[in-house]
């Protein structure tokens, strides 16, 4: 008896955890699937800190300065294929510029450790850019308001169900020093999503065409994508104070492994591998309730919870660096990052005209983008005076500043101060 009610409780808990992704697309299980297995071979980007620090022997700064290169490259291809997207369709642009993202990786696992390394690196950044605004469109293609924050939290999911076993893998290869499993890992998973979406994925840019269904702000309209910004006051104010939330959050890639590495010497990239896989499994098991608990609320009002979370758990560091600590903040960080991950595109596409998705993936991360782009840079600058300590304090400053701005947006929004202007048509 007690083995029967043990088994309907596990049922019953397995159902509730899948309730929020019941009813998608059965293209959206695809895509899951795809990131999933893409995931799991995210090897270099987690690691690239540590790499060009203890392979390359470069200082913070000029590893900061690398990131940032990256960072301008990912936001200058990105408005390149948000223009692609919308004109050429989504799925050509993810597999042309996915597939030659891990044509460069490939290179990279034949190529002597060198700053060569470091170019091909960057120029699968330059790809991966290129094809970004298609993954975003193709979801929202495939969705509607009433089920694209499930279907954008399942392929977050996803990525995640990957991310939590990839980073571990890729820690231990870089110890071990084996590059060629390392890039080549790395490579064959993103070629494997790829082929997926090849073949079960169909082209969804006709699906904007009839915009019948559509909401007033997903309506398709004429005009250049910088007219449609200017009619939609939000979505400026919006990208503007989400550029601080990514300024803070890129410490998770710049000065978290840093600090690992400084404090932990040659273990700290394992370290940081174990952190990586225990924010993905904290993602796998929170994902789903936070978007069942928090449905309903404003995006703005959840990206400002989120916020909180960012604060508390990267502050933490500014006080105490142990092993426990760094766990701390990663499952404080990574709650803050759920809710934020699920919550800001769903906002961005809600606000767009569909004819415009592509585009409008491109040039508003463009302005997002600079807190990632910027941050490596700046933060190893600050690193030359003052130590890692202080500079936890100076993020959670940060921080608190794009908190209250998000606070206030939140606030013009429910008071309809600062709303989307449905009426305007382009």
């Amino acid at each position: 008896m007690k083995d029967k009610e043990l088994e309907r409780t596990m049922i019953a808990l397995i159902k509730n955890y899948f309730k929020p992704y019941h009813g998608l697309p059965r293209e959206i299980y695809v895509i899951f699937v795809a990131r999933m297995i893409n995931a799991m071979g995210v090897f270099v980007w987690p690691l690239l800190m540590i790499l060009m620090d203890q392979e390359l022997n470069m200082s913070p700064q000029e590893s900061g300065f690398v990131m940032m290169i990256g960072g301008f490259l990912y936001t200058f291809s990105s408005l390149i294929g948000g223009k692609l997207t919308d004109t050429i369709g989504r799925k050509r642009v993810l597999i042309i510029f996915d597939s030659l993202a891990a044509v460069c990786y490939i290179a990279c696992a034949f190529t002597p450790m060198s700053m060569m390394t470091i170019y091909l690196i960057l120029g699968a950044m330059f790809f991966y850019g290129l094809s970004d605004p298609a993954h975003g469109a193709i979801i929202a293609d495939l969705t509607n308001k009433e089920n694209r924050e499930n279907a954008f939290s399942l392929t977050y999911l996803g990525f995640n169900l990957g991310f939590a076993i990839g980073p571990t893998i890729g820690g231990l290869l870089f110890s071990k020093k084996m590059f060629f499993i390392f890039f080549m890992g790395d490579a064959i998973t993103a070629l494997i999503a790829v082929i997926l979406v090849l073949i079960y994925v169909p082209e969804t840019i006709n699906k904007t065409k009839d915009d019948t269904e559509f909401s007033d702000l997903e309506k398709n309209v004429d005009g250049s994508i910088f007219s449609i910004i200017l009619k939609r006051p939000v979505l400026i104010a919006f990208s503007v104070i989400m550029l601080g939330f990514n300024f803070v959050y890129q410490q998770w890639s710049f000065l978290m492994p840093l600090h690992a590495s400084t404090a932990y010497g040659d273990t700290g990239a394992a370290l940081y591998g174990f952190l990586a896989s225990f924010n993905g499994a904290v993602v796998i098991l929170f994902t789903p309730y936070l978007t069942t608990k928090l449905e309903g609320q404003r995006n703005t009002w959840r990206i400002f919870i989120g916020g909180l979370f960012y604060l508390f758990g990267f502050g933490i560091l500014g006080f105490i660096a142990t092993r426990s600590a760094f766990f701390l903040t990663v499952f404080l960080m990574t709650l803050g990052e759920i809710i934020v991950v699920i919550s800001f595109t769903p906002f961005i596409i809600n606000h767009t005209p569909a004819s415009h998705r592509g585009r409008m993936n491109s040039v508003l991360p463009m302005i997002i983008g600079l807190g990632h782009t910027v941050s490596p840079y700046i933060m190893g600058t600050v690193l030359g005076y003052i130590s890692i300590p202080r500079a936890w304090n100076l993020i959670s400053i940060i921080m608190i500043i794009s908190l209250l701005g998000m606070y206030v947006l939140d606030r013009s929004e429910k008071q309809k101060l600062l709303k989307p202007q449905a009426q305007f048509e382009a």
